[in-house]
């Protein structure tokens, strides 16, 4: 941090100086990303100077990645050591940043193998990366031989994670005041007035519940709520409405979501407590969203069940993906059952049965994505010597038993 002040010249030698100060405050700006490499002993003897990249993750404006070398970068190390690296993605002129690189110890014992510019000072100033492509990091961060009999490797995996500071600066000028601003409180004023029902002008009966709102609160944030309440097509018995293919939790989940903005508790909000709960939840709250216009609501939901793709799930997830327009759900989900080692469980499950009657042109996305992995692949399209095609019959024509997972 450096300091300058600029003073002004007295105007008579009796007069007391007066001056202005600004600060220079230099600092980073950190992030970090965890590159998880599942498989180890398959990437040995890819060869020298051949790496395996993580995805790409932003930091400070800038684009960057880890690369993993298995074999080792430098030829004249004869493959006895990996080597790793963080490097610049994007176009950069003199990038200046912290790095660190770590090791995760997978035994709890916390002894990481870390290389780092953090918490120390430097001799010679954070390193500079002036194009993209350019590296930091280590061609002998740690002897092969070594790394394959310790903590690091569990269940053939390594888990390795890379910090960037980039480097910022900025001018401050004095402050003459500090006034403290609370967070916004909207969303809980408006929780409260459709808990209390003060006002509300319309009702509906979802699934033998009723449910009390304000009609001008509805129609600001559903276009189709707006058409419905006031536009020229409005119902006319506006004392209660009756809606129909929508459960009573979802229903007050989606009045939850159009007054406070936030997703309330899932499980808690239908009583569920079985594993998988929210997911069905948020299955069904996805597909109330796009019935009513709430595309944030949509989005949000979307979010969720890309996290929560799983065998038994997978199928439904992308007839739904399919039905209402989410193309980055459904990506998600054809990369998932595509893989070899799901494929096969996926098919045996009752929600691939109904995703085959419901959305039968989905399937020929799927062989793309089957296709597609299986030419990176060095092993056929097999499982136990014995193809499933899509259809659910085997090489020979046989049908496979289909069960729930």
């Amino acid at each position: 941090m450096g300091v300058s002040r600029v003073y002004s010249e007295p105007s008579n030698s009796s007069s007391l100086s007066s001056g202005t100060s600004s600060i220079a405050v230099i600092d980073t700006i950190d992030g970090t990303h965890e590159f998880r490499i599942n498989g180890y002993s398959l990437a040995k003897g890819l060869g020298i100077g051949k790496y395996i990249a993580s995805d790409k993750f932003i930091v400070g404006g800038y684009s960057w990645a880890i690369y993993f070398y298995p074999d080792g970068k430098s030829p004249e190390d004869n493959g006895s050591y990996v080597s790793l690296f963080i490097a610049l993605a994007s176009e950069g002129t003199d990038v200046r940043a912290l790095f660190e690189l770590k090791l995760e110890d997978q035994s709890g014992k916390e002894n990481h193998k870390v290389h780092t510019h953090f918490g120390r000072p430097l001799e010679t100033g954070p390193y500079a990366l002036k194009y993209r492509g350019s590296m930091w990091g280590y061609k002998r961060f740690y002897r092969r031989t070594s790394l394959e009999s310790s903590d690091y490797l569990k269940d053939d995996c390594l888990v390795i994670k890379g910090t960037v500071g980039v480097v910022k600066s900025r001018t401050e000028g004095p402050k003459k005041y500090l006034i403290r601003v609370s967070p916004s409180d909207m969303g809980k004023d408006f929780g409260e007035l459709l808990e209390s029902k003060t006002g509300a002008d319309v009702s509906f009966e979802v699934d033998g519940e009723v449910f009390a709102a304000h009609k001008v609160i509805l129609a600001a944030r559903s276009p189709v709520f707006r058409a419905q309440l006031l536009g020229p097509m409005k119902e006319k018995n506006m004392e209660c409405i009756r809606v129909e293919d929508i459960e009573a939790p979802v229903f007050k989940a989606l009045l939850h979501f159009i007054y406070s903005d936030e997703l309330p508790d899932m499980q808690e909000l239908s009583g569920l407590n079985y594993k998988g709960a929210s997911t069905l939840i948020a299955q069904h709250m996805l597909a109330a969203a796009d019935r009513y216009g709430l595309e944030r609501l949509k989005l949000l939901c979307e979010a969720q069940l890309c996290e929560d793709i799983a065998i038994n799930n997978v199928a439904a997830t992308l007839a739904l993906a399919q039905q209402h327009q989410c193309e980055q759900l459904k990506a998600q989900c054809l990369k998932f059952i595509a893989l070899h080692e799901n494929l096969r469980a996926v098919m045996q499950t009752e929600g691939f049965d109904y995703l085959k009657v419901s959305c039968p042109s989905v399937l020929s996305e799927l062989l793309v994505y089957v296709a597609r992995i299986s030419k990176h692949s060095t092993s056929s399209f097999a499982y136990s010597n014995e193809a499933i095609l899509l259809d659910g019959s085997d090489m020979n024509g046989r049908r496979v038993k289909q069960r729930l997972f």
